[in-house]
C-alpha cells in the first residue's frame, strides 16, 4: 500500500494571485531553516516501515519517537545487543507519491505538507499583501503546526522526526555558553567525546568556502555578510548536514534539484542527510530495530509482573484510529520531542497512570528564543533569484546583545532585494505544560508577550544594520504591517528537564526503566540551533544507561 498516496491533489492553476501565493509558499520554506568527518550511512533511504507491532508482543526496549534522541538510543541499544521497537506517530516517508517524489514541492504545499490540517499554516503567512495559506486535504503530512494559547510550535512528523523538516544547520554551541545550556553536564566530556561523536554520526560537514564565495545560490548570504561586517558584527560559517557535492551537482545541472529547488520544510528529496540516512539506517542494519509508523503511544503503565504495559493506537492517513494494541516493554524511552514527551508525561502523571513522577514534569519549557524578521535592501544589494534552502552562516551578537541570527534564504525564484533572518535569543521566559481535566487535554501557558525580550535582542543587530545601510524592516511577511515573527518556534526545548524531572542521565524519577532521551531534557534554550546538542546529549546518556542499567 502506498501510504503517501493522495486523496485529492487540488488545482495547479497559475493565475497572477496563484503565482504570488506559490512564491510565498517558497518563502514559507525559509521558516524552519535550522541553524569531524562524516560517518553517515550513505544516500539510500532505508525502508522505514515493515511489519507493524502486534498486540501482546513483548519488547526489551520500546522507544516513543524516531527523531534525534530516539534514533541515537535505537542504534546504541541495538549495537549493545538489545532488541528495539520504535513507535512513530507519523508516516514512513519511504514511498513516492504520484509525482514521483517522496516529499512535496515546497512551492505547492499539498496533502503531504501538513499534519492533519484542512488548511496550511505556513510560517510566513503573507507576502506583498497576499495571504498565503490554502485549503488542503486532511492527511498525516510531514509538518505539524501545533497551536497553543500563545505560540505555534512547528514539528516534524514521520520516521526521522525533526530531521525531515529543518534546514540542517548543525551548530555546536560555543564552549563558554554551554554552562547556561546544560549546567549539570560535564563540558569536557561533551566537547571531547559526545559532540564529535554526534557530528560524525549526523554527517556534519562545512561548506566549501571557495565555492561558496562565487556560487550564485549563496549571493543572499554574501549580502548578509557584507551588512553584518559593515556594522561590526562577527559573521560565522556554520556546518550543515547537506551533501555539498550533491548541491554542486544541482548547480551544474547534473543532479536533481533539491536545495536549489527550495526544498526544506516539507522535506528534502535528495541531498539532506536526515536520520533515515544516518543513525536509523545504521540501526536498521543491525537487524535488531523495528519501526511502526502511524502508531501513537497513549499510555505507559507499570505492569504487575515488572516492566511496563504500553497502549498504542494505530491510525490511518486521516488520523482515524484503526486499532488499539497493548504490548509490554522492559524499558521505555520517551523520544517524542519536547512537546510530545512533555504532553504524554504530564497527562500520565495527572491522570494517575504514573503518579510517582515528580513535580518537575512539564516545567522548564522554552522556544529557544526564536524570532524572525526581514529587511528590505537597496537595489544595489540584490540577494539573487536562485537561493539554496540550506543556510550556511549567521551573525553572532550573543555575548553583547543576546542574539545569534541565522542568515536565512528567501528562495522565491525571483529577485526580492530582501534579507531574511531567524534569530535565536537569550529569552529568559519559561512555560509549563499542565493537565486541563475539564477539557481533557494538556495545555501550555506560554504568552506571546514573552517574546518581547527576543525582539529586543534581535533589534541589537538589525536596528544597527538598518541604520548603517539606510534600510527598513519588511512589514508584509507575518501579517499586515507586522515586522516580527514572534508567534512561533521551530526549536521547542524542555518540559522534562535533565537533573530535575530526571536524574543527570535522563532516568525519570520514580520509575526504574523509564527514560527521557530527547529535547525535553534541555531547559528551554540551547543558544544555537539545538539538534546537535540533542544528539550529543543522547549519545552521552545512552552510553551511561547501557553501561549501568542493562
Amino acid at each position: 500500500m502506498d501510504t503517501n498516496s493522495p486523496r485529492n491533489h487540488g488545482s495547479n492553476g497559475i493565475s497572477r494571485r496563484g503565482f504570488i501565493t506559490g512564491t510565498g509558499s517558497i518563502l514559507g520554506a525559509v521558516a524552519l531553516a535550522g541553524h569531524g568527518s562524516a560517518a553517515y550511512a550513505g544516500p539510500a533511504v532505508i525502508p522505514a516501515a515493515g511489519p507493524a507491532i502486534d498486540s501482546g508482543e513483548h519488547v526489551p526496549a520500546l522507544i516513543v519517537g524516531t527523531g534525534y534522541g530516539g534514533s541515537v538510543a535505537a542504534l546504541r541499544l541495538a549495537q549493545a545487543g538489545v532488541d528495539v521497537h520504535m513507535i512513530e506517530m507519523g508516516m514512513a516517508w519511504d514511498t513516492p507519491g504520484s509525482d514521483g517524489k517522496i516529499f512535496a514541492n515546497t512551492t505547492k504545499p499539498d496533502y503531504r505538507s501538513f499534519w492533519l490540517r484542512t488548511r496550511t499554516k505556513q510560517p510566513l503567512s503573507n507576502f506583498l499583501g497576499f495571504p498565503l495559506d490554502k485549503d488542503v486535504p486532511r492527511y498525516t503530512g510531514i509538518l505539524d503546526a501545533e497551536e497553543f494559547g500563545g505560540i505555534t510550535v512547528y514539528q516534524g512528523r514521520g520516521v526521522g522526526g525533526g530531521s525531515l523538516v529543518n534546514g540542517g544547520m548543525a551548530v555546536t554551541p560555543k564552549r563558554e555558553n554551554f554552562g547556561a545550556v546544560l549546567p549539570s553536564v560535564n563540558a569536557d566530556e561533551m566537547y571531547g567525546t559526545y559532540y564529535p561523536r554526534a557530528n560524525a554520526g549526523l554527517g556534519v560537514t562545512p561548506v566549501d568556502q571557495a565555492w561558496w564565495e562565487s556560487a550564485p545560490c549563496y549571493q543572499y548570504a554574501r549580502v548578509g555578510r557584507k551588512h553584518a561586517q559593515r556594522s561590526g558584527f562577527p559573521f560565522v560559517f556554520v556546518p550543515n548536514v547537506y551533501d555539498w557535492d550533491h548541491m554542486k551537482r544541482e548547480e551544474a545541472g547534473t543532479a536533481p534539484k533539491s536545495a536549489l529547488a527550495g526544498e526544506v520544510i516539507y522535506g528534502n528529496n535528495h541531498g539532506k542527510k536526515h536520520m533515515q540516512k544516518t543513525y536509523l539506517a545504521l540501526a536498521r542494519a543491525t537487524g535488531r530495530v523495528a519501526i511502526s509508523p502511524l502508531h501513537k503511544v497513549t499510555s505507559v503503565a507499570p505492569a504487575a509482573a515488572g516492566g511496563y504495559t504500553v497502549t498504542i493506537e494505530q491510525i490511518d492517513t486521516t488520523g482515524t484510529t484503526t486499532a488499539v494494541k497493548t504490548v509490554t516493554a522492559d524499558r521505555v524511552f520517551f523520544a517524542a520531542g519536547s512537546v510530545g514527551t512533555s504532553k504524554l508525561l504530564v497527562r500520565l502523571k495527572a491522570t494517575g497512570v504514573l503518579p510517582g513522577l515528580n513535580n518537575e514534569i512539564g516545567k522548564g519549557w522554552g522556544e529557544n528564543g526564536n524570532v524572525m524578521c526581514g529587511r528590505a535592501n537597496h537595489m544595489w544589494d540584490p540577494t539573487g533569484k536562485l537561493q539554496s534552502a540550506m543556510p550556511t552562516a549567521g551573525i553572532d551578537n550573543w555575548a553583547a546583545g543576546g542574539a545569534f541570527a541565522e542568515v536565512a534564504p528567501l528562495p522565491t525564484g525571483i529577485e526580492t532585494y530582501a534579507s531574511f533572518y531567524l534569530s535565536i535569543t537569550r529569552n529568559p521566559h519559561r512555560a509549563e505544560f499542565t493537565w486541563n481535566a475539564a477539557a481533557g487535554r494538556v495545555e501550555l501557558n506560554w504568552q506571546t508577550a514573552w517574546k518581547q525580550p527576543s525582539i529586543d535582542m534581535a533589534k541589537t543587530i538589525f536596528d544597527k544594520i538598518n541604520a548603517k545601510e539606510g534600510t527598513i524592516y519588511r512589514t508584509d511577511l507575518f501579517g499586515a504591517y507586522k515586522i516580527w515573527g514572534d508567534h512561533l518556534t521551530y526549536h521547542p526545548l524542555g518540559g522534562a528537564v535533565l537533573d530535575k524531572a530526571t536524574d543527570n542521565h535522563g532516568r525519570l524519577h520514580g520509575y526504574s526503566g523509564l527514560y527521557v532521551i530527547d529535547g525535553a531534557l534541555i531547559p528551554g534554550n540551547a543558544s544555537v540551533n539545538p539538534f546537535v546538542t540533542i544528539t550529543a546529549l543522547a549519545e552521552r546518556n545512552i552510553e551511561k544507561i547501557i553501561a549501568t542499567d542493562l
